[in-house]
C-alpha cells in the first residue's frame, strides 16, 4: 500500500493536528476538525480539497507519517 504524503508544511500540521484531535476529542466530528484545520493552519483551497479526500477516504495518523 503506498503512503499518501501531503506535500506542504501546513498541510501536514494540519494532518497530524487532526490525527492528535480525533484521538483527545473522540466527540468531535471529522468534518468539525476539519474545518477548524483549515483556517488554523491557513490552507490553500489545493490543501483543503486534499485533506477532505484523504479523510473521506478513511485517512488516519498511521498513514500521514
Amino acid at each position: 500500500m503506498t503512503t499518501v504524503m501531503p506535500e506542504g508544511e501546513a498541510l501536514r500540521k494540519a494532518v497530524k493536528w487532526i490525527a492528535a484531535e480525533i484521538n483527545y476529542n473522540p466527540d468531535k466530528s471529522v468534518q468539525e476538525l476539519l474545518n477548524e484545520a483549515v483556517t488554523r493552519f491557513d490552507l490553500s483551497p489545493k490543501d483543503t480539497e486534499f485533506l477532505m479526500s484523504f479523510y473521506k477516504k478513511g485517512g488516519s495518523s498511521s498513514e500521514a507519517n
